[in-house]
């Protein structure tokens, strides 16, 4: 509270004690009252006024004074009910009694919009879960019968149970402290299962596989590990050039960290969009092209989970030339889960 704004708010009542003190002396003036007794009552009242109005200015500044400092220390500035000072005069006593009640008033919209939100979550799940029956009924039907035709339905198949799978960990994205188990992992066995679920999308692309120095172990959920990998493969599947198509994974250990790189020889990232690519449905320039059909959600995914479980997600690319993504597994059984 600035003391020059407290005066021009009190500016009234400063006017009105002026005309009081003044109207006072006027009617004194007809009476033999001498000089000094008069300007002691004009002083007195004066006196009064100006001491009262500093302990006012003065108990208000303290109590606002702390709200704003209390508002500024918090990271979740709605919670300033419970910190709020004890109210020592009328008007914080009133603020005080409004603020509870809008945050009262808050907190019951915030649960009803929660418990919508986990009611929409929960359906999600559950239809993705039983979507997946019948995909996985459709690839048996089709491995027993073969052809030109029933291959490309089996990759189309491919295509909308990888969607189905996106849509399931974005759901799950924000409660990953709910679903996760840490144990230690083999980065050799999480980088094989991702490899196995895009099998044949790597030979119809005859895409070859460079796999070393990954018999080594980290601590992790190996469920979202093997999504995140997925969906960085997949992108490199999605982005190769028409001839000597690979992609190389391999393991390095630094100081304190662990490092699973992840390089294919793409059509790479143009260098605007590098920076842009994990915020969500960014698609660039290599969305854009022909037969590519990039949603923006896959990265965005990557990163989020990757924050989520304390894994640093970083990328390197140049056109043209490829894309190298390096995901850094911090050494040792103990991480910082958000």
């Amino acid at each position: 509270m600035i003391f020059k704004n407290f005066l021009k708010d009190k500016i009234l009542y400063i006017i009105l004690l002026i005309f009081a003190v003044i109207t006072i002396e006027i009617f004194l003036l007809p009476y033999n009252i001498k000089l000094y007794i008069r300007l002691y009552i004009a002083i007195s009242i004066f006196l009064t006024f100006v001491i009262a109005f500093l302990m006012e200015y003065h108990t208000k500044k303290k109590y606002y004074d702390t709200i704003k400092s209390r508002i500024r220390e918090l990271e979740e500035q709605y919670l300033i009910m419970e910190v709020l000072p004890q109210p020592t005069f009328l008007e914080s006593k009133i603020l005080d009694d409004i603020i509870h009640d809008i945050a009262k008033s808050m907190l019951e919209n915030v649960n009803k919009y929660k418990y919508l939100q986990e009611d929409y979550k929960d359906f999600i799940e559950l239809w993705i879960h039983e979507i997946k029956i019948p995909i996985a009924t459709s690839k048996m039907i089709i491995e027993n019968n073969k052809n030109d035709v029933t291959e490309s339905i089996n990759e189309e198949l491919d295509k909308i149970d990888n969607y189905t799978e996106q849509a399931l960990y974005y759901a799950r994205s924000n409660t990953v402290e709910k679903d996760y188990i840490i144990r230690r992992i083999n980065l050799k066995d999480i980088v094989n299962a991702s490899i196995l679920k895009n099998k044949l999308q790597l030979i119809q692309n005859r895409i070859a596989i460079n796999l070393k120095d990954l018999d080594k172990y980290v601590y992790t959920d190996s469920k979202w590990c093997i999504f995140i990998i997925n969906q960085i493969i997949q992108n490199s599947i999605k982005y190769t050039k028409s001839n000597d198509k690979k992609i190389d994974v391999w393991a390095k250990d630094e100081k304190e960290r662990l490092i699973l790189y992840i390089k294919d020889n793409g059509i790479g990232i143009d260098k605007s969009d590098i920076s842009r690519v994990f915020e969500k449905g960014f698609t660039g320039k290599n969305g854009r092209l022909q037969g590519k059909k990039s949603t923006g959600i896959g990265l965005y995914l990557c990163k989020k989970l990757c924050d989520k479980l304390g894994i640093g997600l970083e990328l390197n690319s140049e056109k043209n030339v490829g894309t190298e993504v390096k995901l850094v597994f911090p050494v040792g059984s103990f991480n910082n889960f958000k």
